[in-house]
């Protein structure tokens, strides 16, 4: 419990280190290569330990493996990282929040698999509680076109790690998700560096010291930690204890949104995280029960 509880937090912590680093004038391509740049040893290291003594992979499992970590590491980062760039980081973690949903709603297009009543019923509550503080957002900040843009781009974020989830399934009980996160996101990480160099010039990489800083803590404690500490409570406790603990996540941002980016505790924030929180339990308790 401690594990996922911690994994949680960690997780959860990303969103603030980016709005903390984009105060020093750094773009969303050069952040996103530092923090991946700095987390390719670790997740290497991991594909490496996870693939002792296992068998050489394929043609097709490479191939399988570059292209989850492309849409599910690279982009989904990447449209993440941009989008954060317009919105606050507690409407980021609600948004993101939302991919059992999409999962669903992908499950239903590619595999015609029938949506229950109650899961229809959190899915609703869930984008209820996104509208409303969206809404918030729109009539605080004025700038209705930055801001739903930046929305777009989250939840795009989000439709491609869902896109992942479902796809990564089959290869997850062939590979061992230790293994296969750790393949992925390394690749992952070379697509985020190649972004940089084709986009960038080298000066690009000349950024304060606050931002090498914050990108080593976003690689370490924000990335490679938390899918480690997760992974073990997930042997531990199972996938759907861990889903369920994962709920502190939104609450623990909007917490350090306040706390360290001096974003407002609002009553429609907290009416919002209360509706994303009740959806998903709706749904993700219907998923257990089945």
């Amino acid at each position: 419990m401690v594990c996922a509880v911690v994994g949680a937090i960690a997780f959860s912590g990303k969103a603030i280190i980016v709005k903390l680093a984009y105060r020093h004038g750094v773009d969303a391509i050069t952040l996103i290569m530092y923090r991946m740049l700095f987390a390719l040893p670790l997740f290497v290291i991991m594909a490496w330990w996870a693939g002792r003594g296992k068998p050489a992979l394929s043609l097709r499992d490479w191939l399988a493996v570059i292209a989850l970590g492309f849409c599910g590491y690279y982009l989904s980062s990447y449209l993440d990282f941009a989008g954060l760039s317009y919105i606050s980081a507690g409407l980021e973690r609600l948004i993101l929040y939302l991919n059992p949903t999409l999962v669903l709603a992908l499950g239903w297009l590619l595999y015609r698999r029938v949506a229950s009543g109650r899961q229809l019923l959190g899915l609703a509550i869930s984008y209820a509680g996104v509208m409303l503080v969206f809404g918030m957002e729109l009539y605080t900040h004025g700038a209705g076109q930055q801001v739903g843009w930046g929305a777009s781009l989250v939840f795009l974020s989000a439709v491609s790690y869902a896109v992942y989830l479902v796809y990564s399934a089959q290869y997850v009980k062939r590979l061992g998700a230790l293994r296969l996160v750790g393949l992925a996101t390394s690749f992952a990480c070379l697509f985020c560096i190649a972004q940089f160099l084709l986009t960038r010039p080298l000066q690009a990489a000349q950024v304060d010291a606050a931002v090498i800083w914050l990108s080593v803590l976003n690689a370490t404690l924000c990335t490679a930690v938390p899918v480690l500490l997760v992974m073990l409570a997930v042997e531990r406790l199972g996938a759907a204890t861990v889903a369920q603990t994962g709920m502190i996540g939104p609450l623990s941002t909007i917490l350090m949104g306040v706390c360290l980016l001096g974003e407002p505790l609002t009553p429609v924030m907290v009416a919002g995280t209360a509706l994303v929180l009740t959806g998903i339990y709706v749904f993700t308790h219907q998923a257990k029960r089945q």
